[in-house]
């Protein structure tokens, strides 16, 4: 398994290197690095999205916990994900994200927000949100990559997470936006044949996909009584928060802008669609097949005799997989967390390098210096990722637990309701911000880590509320910077 394993990785890392130097050669400009110059295909972008949205997480964490947890209601989260966090996004976003961004010449959600709203001191806070919330995610997923690897192949944390964290900052660093889409597409067909192996083989000895959803019904009830199952409110919860909550994450409506047009959009949406329901129903149905793999008495458990759910789905992957599709599976997640990271670490380095810092163009040469700015600090924040992924700082795991939810909340108002209305007013972007921010760091102390996706819902549902009421009772942005935004739309 190693050998073969360790050929396919080989591979894998050669060609991702190989795509970094030539996206390198077509990386001139700052939209270039960052935005691929606006000039990808329905294809490239729909699976850069697709592969933006899943990572290691679903496939360790999310796909074993719910599936053991929830049986095959975890498949809802599988539909949720793609109809609406995939293809609806979208169709309602995507045209009006793509304009109104080149109406207002900005290229992230921060520059987005402050242009939008005429706001010059919006940009700064929304930058500082994405910093300090996303870069903690970013390592969490590293984490959770480099125990797999270290459970696999047996490579001792520490070396895996430098193997990924090098490859990762090779192909980022060096050709920006346009090799993490290329190579997200290349990431995205091993992941979608990875996924359709993986549970053929898996449910063909227990009579294929079919054929064993009765034996897991039947086994959920027998491991989880009635009584102990998840509410109705708790799976709403997780599906509104993963589908609906990726509307506002800066690093998923990046994927908007950089489209080459607004004709390709449609295609777009089908292509995401249909790629985000194999994703997500191989992990989930995967996590749910669980029930008929393992009984309570032979899951995976500490020393302390505590269910380990992260381990469900790598166990059960190593124990009845071959080794040659072991080693593809492996390749899948690591290509869904390698996509994630790199969109997320070149979020989070634009924060600073096109948000906050203070002059792009050097005085003395006339050169451009924010492309020499967005390589450096997207090294610095893989660097930094690393350290929080090896030491796990104790606050820094409170700002992994909170990222999703805090961010989403803080952006999915003022970002949709300024698409679509004119009406919105700079106090309102504020105050749903800030809103969205408050709830879910309140919320989440006050109901628990447990119940953190309902913190998160409520979190992205209220400020659309506060959004809506602060500007019916404050003064609306000037006719000439609505005009502008509007232009076209």
């Amino acid at each position: 398994m190693v050998n073969i394993g360790v050929i396919f990785l080989a591979v894998f890392l050669a060609l991702m290197t190989a795509i970094g130097i030539w996206g390198m050669r077509k990386t001139r400009t700052l939209g270039d690095f960052f935005l691929g110059g606006r000039s990808l295909g329905p294809w490239v972008s729909a699976v850069a999205y697709g592969t933006s949205y899943f990572s290691a997480v679903i496939f360790i964490g999310f796909a074993g916990t719910q599936g053991w947890q929830f049986g095959l209601n975890a498949l809802w989260i599988a539909a949720g994900n793609a109809i609406v966090g995939a293809g609806a996004a979208w169709l309602v976003l995507a045209r009006r994200t793509r304009r109104m961004t080149q109406n207002l010449d900005t290229m992230t959600m921060p520059e987005f927000l402050q242009e939008r709203y005429g706001a010059k001191h919006l940009k700064p806070v929304a930058a500082s949100v994405i910093f300090f919330f996303l870069l903690p995610y970013s390592a969490s997923v590293f984490k959770g990559l480099g125990h797999l690897f270290e459970k696999v192949f047996g490579i001792p944390y520490d070396i895996a997470l430098l193997v990924m964290i090098a490859f990762t900052g090779v192909y980022l660093i060096l050709g920006g936006y346009f090799a993490i889409a290329i190579t997200d597409f290349i990431q995205g067909i091993i992941m979608f044949a990875g996924a359709a192996v993986m549970v053929l083989v898996l449910t063909a000895p227990e009579g294929g996909v079919s054929g064993i959803a009765g034996k897991i019904s039947e086994n959920y009830n027998l491991h989880i009584p009635p009584e102990k199952q998840p509410p109705a409110l708790t799976v709403f919860s997780l599906v509104f928060m993963t589908s609906f909550g990726t509307w506002g994450l800066p690093q998923m409506t990046q994927k908007f802008y950089a489209i080459k047009n607004e004709t390709l959009i449609p295609r777009a949406a089908i292509i995401t669609t249909v790629f985000a329901l194999m994703i997500g129903f191989s992990a989930y149905y995967t996590g749910a097949a669980s029930h008929v793999f393992f009984d309570p008495g032979s899951l995976p458990k500490n020393g302390a005799g505590i269910i380990q759910y992260d381990l469900i789905v790598p166990t059960l992957l190593t124990n009845h997989l071959p080794q040659v599709l072991l080693a593809l599976i492996l390749l899948l997640v690591l290509s869904a967390s390698m996509s994630t990271l790199s969109s997320l670490v070149l979020v989070s380095s634009s924060s600073i390098a096109i948000d906050l810092y203070p002059s792009r163009i050097d005085t003395k040469t006339g050169k451009d210096r924010s492309v020499a700015m967005m390589r450096f600090l997207s090294a610095v924040f893989i660097v930094i990722s690393y350290f929080i992924s090896r030491f796990q700082i104790g606050i820094i795991v409170y700002l992994m637990s909170l990222s999703w939810g805090v961010v989403s909340g803080a952006f999915a108002a003022p970002y949709i309701l300024g698409l679509y209305s004119k009406r919105v007013t700079k106090a309102g972007a504020y105050a749903g911000l800030l809103t969205g921010m408050a709830l879910m760091i309140s919320l989440f102390f006050i109901l628990g880590s447990s119940r953190s996706p309902l913190a998160a819902s409520i979190s992205i549902i209220v400020p659309f509320a506060v959004v809506s009421l602060v500007s019916a009772f404050t003064r609306p942005p000037e006719k000439e910077l609505l005009d502008r935004a509007f232009e076209g739309i």
